[in-house]
């Protein structure tokens, strides 16, 4: 596909380096960033064009004409939204823009339908999504789900004494009798998709996949802690926070938020009036002590700084038990920190890509398959999808013994009118099904490109 993006940040950049990696043709246009933009074309095969995306004239020096897709994800919503608008008049077939204020979210459906939209994302309210999900599971690294939430796929370290350790996956299948699955591990950087005989051992991050009801019995089994946060303190008030104290306050949480711009403190006591906003500066540790961060159940640093959002991550483990998430920008450390002793580190650049990556491919589909979820795991290097299975797809109608799947390939649950199970060799795939598929082939865009 030809693909033009409109804007270089840490969205921009993530897509074009990922887009480009799956052999799209891609344009970049930046206007501010212009050493950044010149070094990503320095990277990847990308190019790039200097001006700003709402110009016809800087479009069509982008080729817009020939266009399949345009992607405005500046920091500017208004300026996403013209430059897509632009971009359609002037010959793109598909738009998609990046809209965070808090203001529009409400009218997102008549904006994407009166400007002629493909889609309108949002990288706060996807991070605030992600974050609240990991509450779930206090013990989890990762989370993700499938099937409309039905279907869990948790990632979990295992430490010293856990009773997986030193035990195949053919003896857990019999010691747990659940209805679970195990189709990741990741040991010492290399991520493996284990048979029954595949020993675990101390140290490995595991992938655990169930329906949510299943995964709840297997926590408890495995005596992790499962308590749902009474009280949460988010450390830093931007637009993520707005969008995770309304879920977590909707959940029945008690929300406390410390943010030092006084503006800003005021204007999230209005939009959150049954949270607690304190204007003071996270960094203070006494501040934070007076405000009960050793009592919290969860506590979620989102500032705008990575340096920052690390410090207080490893103060918060400190001086308390409660699930700690960390929001980070910039990838360009993520091996450094995931050797970090944190509990879970959230990257929204990341999971705003999956979203549009999952778009991308879903225009390459074939009509038989459509994706429905797409989800990178382990740094990139394994994907979940979910694929739905229409008419005339190779897979309708067969038993899962019966599919000659490439290496590195298994199918993990299918959904049956409704009915989320874990994939068996007897298991049958009926037309109208969802099946979710792992894999460490990275950039499968249909589900022929599973089976040999």
């Amino acid at each position: 596909m030809n693909i033009i993006i409109v804007g270089c940040g840490n969205v921009g950049a993530t897509l074009a380096e990922q887009l480009s990696q799956e052999n799209h043709y891609v344009t970049m246009i930046e206007n501010e960033r212009v050493e950044a933009a010149e070094q990503l074309a320095a990277s990847y095969d990308v190019m790039a064009v200097m001006g700003t995306g709402a110009s016809t004239t800087v479009l069509k020096e982008a080729g817009v004409e020939n266009a399949d897709l345009v992607i405005a994800v500046t920091g500017h919503d208004e300026l996403n939204l013209l430059a897509c608008v632009v971009a359609k008049n002037a010959g793109a077939k598909d738009t998609i823009a990046r809209v965070s204020n808090p203001e529009y979210s409400k009218e997102i459906a008549t904006i994407k339908k009166t400007l002629g939209l493909s889609m309108v994302i949002n990288p706060q309210s996807i991070t605030a999504k992600e974050m609240s999900g990991l509450l779930k599971y206090p013990s989890a690294k990762n989370f993700d789900s499938f099937v409309r939430s039905r279907v869990d796929i948790v990632s979990f370290a295992l430490k010293e004494k856990n009773p997986l350790i030193e035990r195949s996956l053919r003896e857990l299948s019999d010691i747990l009798k659940g209805d679970i699955l195990i189709p990741i591990v990741e040991r010492d950087d290399q991520v493996i998709i284990p048979d029954g005989n595949f020993e675990l051992y101390e140290g490995d991050i595991v992938s655990v996949m169930g329906s949510t009801e299943n995964m709840v019995e297997f926590v408890d089994k495995m005596k992790m802690p499962r308590v749902a946060a009474r009280d949460a303190m988010i450390l830093g008030g931007g637009r993520t926070t707005y969008y995770l104290g309304k879920v977590l306050i909707q959940l029945g949480v008690k929300v406390k938020v410390i943010e030092k711009d006084r503006d800003r403190a005021n204007l999230l006591s209005e939009l959150l009036p049954k949270a607690t906003v304190i204007e003071g500066d996270a960094t203070d540790k006494n501040l934070l002590l007076e405000e009960g961060i050793a009592d919290m159940d969860a506590i979620v640093a989102t500032t705008k700084y990575d340096e920052e959002n690390l410090m207080l991550s490893f103060y918060a483990k400190k001086v308390s038990n409660a699930k700690v998430i960390t929001k980070i920008h910039r990838t360009s450390y993520d091996e450094v920190i995931d050797d970090l002793d944190l509990d879970s580190v959230v990257y929204p650049r990341q999971l705003t890509a999956e979203v549009i990556l999952k778009y991308v491919r879903a225009k390459n589909n074939s009509a038989d398959t459509k994706i429905e979820t797409l989800y990178r795991l382990n740094d990139n290097q394994a994907e979940a999808l979910e694929f739905e299975i229409n008419e005339g797809s190779p897979l309708a109608g067969k038993v899962i013994s019966e599919i000659d799947l490439k290496p590195g390939v298994i199918i993990g649950t299918v959904n049956h009118k409704g009915l989320p199970e874990l994939a068996k060799g007897h298991t049958k795939i009926e037309q109208g099904d969802t099946i979710v598929i792992i894999t460490t082939r990275t950039g499968i865009t249909d589900i022929k490109d599973a089976i040999r």
